[in-house]
């Protein structure tokens, strides 16, 4: 059972985190070869060559492949599949863009968000927001998935792999890219963190959100939001945790003014300690919080930041 694991890449670096993590799913199926595509990425292929288990990298290094457009992407892996039993890669933005075209390619299943393997044909991932784990088994000659990162523990450097170069399959043009929309901070991202601070509909404005990101600060933490707070415009989508936001594990998830929707639940219930704050005792949030603390946040949040 020989298994491509797609890297992720932040522009021509590596993103170790994700790859790490869907590298120890990946190493449950079977021998795993990675595939850097990207351009200028020889240091991302000798980072992931020192991933303790990785057999092979293989360097896609073309301009085709520079900004992560699925139509590329998705040409050079299905060259490549028939040597391989499996595909898989992180469930990140761009791998939910390029494996359903792959798939379609290749005419066989995607089996999105897998949280468990079972064996090399049998998988588990969550269904009906998290509240019940479908098993699937899969008779595809090969079996397209991508790895809830949340759900595996990041695999250690350690390893020699080496490094091949290998031939693009150019681009045909399907679609262009224009540009991109960064969007910078010096905080740590959010679904790799060790710490997140979330705030929801309770923090009232996108002004008050700067008591959340305050004592995330001084936690030295990610700052997340419910989809309620989203949609009010007090935090960009692109903070958004949840069902159809990013799906977070932290060692420490602070839920501020979240009334914990199940929906959001979905998007944080594996995280080690959760701590709630919220004033209404009977919020959903304090039936799956290790620590609650019922007051108003508004006294609480600057209390708690000024005495860390």
């Amino acid at each position: 059972m020989a298994v491509l694991l797609i890297a992720e890449l932040n522009g021509a670096e590596l993103a170790t985190d994700a790859t790490a993590k869907a590298l120890t799913a990946a190493k449950a199926i079977g021998p795993v070869t990675v595939l850097v595509a990207g351009q200028g990425v020889d240091a991302a292929a000798a980072a992931a060559a020192t991933l303790d288990g990785v057999e092979k990298v293989l360097k896609a290094d073309d301009a085709a492949y520079a900004h992560g457009l699925a139509e590329p992407l998705a040409d050079l892996v299905v060259s490549l599949a028939g040597g391989f039993s499996h595909v898989v890669a992180p469930s990140t933005a761009s791998a939910k863009n390029a494996l359903p075209r792959i798939a379609a390619l290749l005419d066989v299943m995607v089996l999105s968000d897998v949280t468990g393997v079972v064996d090399a044909d049998t998988f588990e991932r969550p269904i009906y927001a998290g509240n019940a784990i479908q098993t699937v088994k899969s008779s595809d000659k090969v079996k397209v998935l991508t790895v809830r990162t949340a759900a595996f523990g990041a695999t250690a450097a350690g390893g020699a792999a080496p490094v091949e170069a290998i031939a693009a399959t150019g681009d045909k043009g399907a679609s262009v890219w224009v540009a991109d929309e960064v969007v910078k901070s010096d905080r740590p991202e959010l679904t790799s963190a060790k710490i997140v601070v979330s705030g929801g509909r309770g923090v009232g404005s996108e002004e008050n959100f700067a008591l959340i990101e305050g004592l995330a600060d001084k936690l030295g933490a990610a700052v997340g939001a419910s989809r309620a707070a989203v949609d009010s415009g007090y935090a960009p989508n692109d903070r958004q945790v949840g069902q159809t936001g990013k799906v977070v594990a932290p060692n420490l998830y602070v839920a501020v003014g979240i009334s914990g929707a199940i929906q959001h639940l979905a998007g944080m219930k594996d995280s080690k300690v959760i701590v709630a704050i919220n004033k209404d005792e009977e919020a959903p949030i304090f039936q799956v919080a290790d620590f609650g603390l019922v007051a108003d946040l508004f006294d609480a949040v600057p209390e708690l930041t000024s005495k860390l």
